[in-house]
């Protein structure tokens, strides 16, 4: 430490180091105590998603449960979330964030594999077997008794509308409403084949990829000669 201060402030004597270590240690305490905040919570959030399974939403948690899975006290839980619908509007937007993400990844992939809509869904299915419980929870509280919660997945699928229109401007040059309407369909069919994953092995999965890729390519041709036939 005294070796950084050196490079850090020449022109300190060493009687100046000590005040400028005690200086800078109440920051650094506030660094760690932040750091473990940020730890706590997001423990909270992944025993929160880890309770989650094919046969209990989130509505059914308990914030006594989802506590002793976290490993911390009930009170604790306070400290980091309001309530247990803050708790919950944090897993959809970050349910959400997650899969954009790998949307994202997915059109990188695009450059090497090639396909679009094939590097699209494998990547889809890909995580829906790696994080089913995360997909599970946008699928329930999209159609929830929570306003709240369905107006949040509501907010997350349309990220995903907007991401898919500007990418079919950008690659085709097609207008945004027609863009905007090729996006939705297609955002739609891959959320209703992903309900249809959850349950499936991974034979019937590979059937059902196949099937929404077909969809996809049929839903893709048929923007395509729409817009030609109205430019004629």
């Amino acid at each position: 430490m005294q070796y950084m201060v050196n490079n850090m402030y020449p022109e300190f004597e060493a009687d100046d180091l000590n005040a400028v270590l005690e200086v800078k240690q109440p920051v650094s305490t506030k660094g760690v105590r932040a750091q473990q905040k940020e730890r706590t919570r997001r423990t909270i959030i992944d025993a929160a998603f880890c309770l989650l399974c094919a046969e209990r939403g989130f509505m059914s948690l308990s914030l006594r449960e989802v506590t002793r899975e976290a490993g911390i006290a009930p009170t604790s839980f306070y400290r980091h979330f309001k309530d247990m619908d803050e708790l919950g509007l944090t897993l959809v937007d970050e349910g959400g964030l997650i899969l954009r993400q790998l949307m994202r990844q997915a059109r990188q992939r695009i450059v090497v594999e090639g396909s679009v809509i094939r590097t699209s869904v494998e990547t889809f299915m890909e995580f829906i077997e790696g994080s089913p419980n995360v997909f599970r929870l946008l699928l329930r509280e999209r159609s929830g008794t929570s306003s709240a919660f369905r107006a949040a997945v509501a907010r997350e699928i349309q990220h995903f509308v907007a991401e898919l229109t500007e990418y079919l401007i950008a690659t085709t040059g097609v207008a945004r409403e027609e863009a905007s309407v090729q996006a939705e369909a297609s955002v739609t069919l891959v959320f209703s084949s992903g309900a249809e994953a959850l349950d499936l092995d991974t034979p019937h999965r590979d059937e059902l990829s196949k099937r929404l890729i077909f969809q996809l390519r049929m839903l893709s041709k048929g923007a395509y000669w729409y817009r030609k036939e109205n430019k004629i």
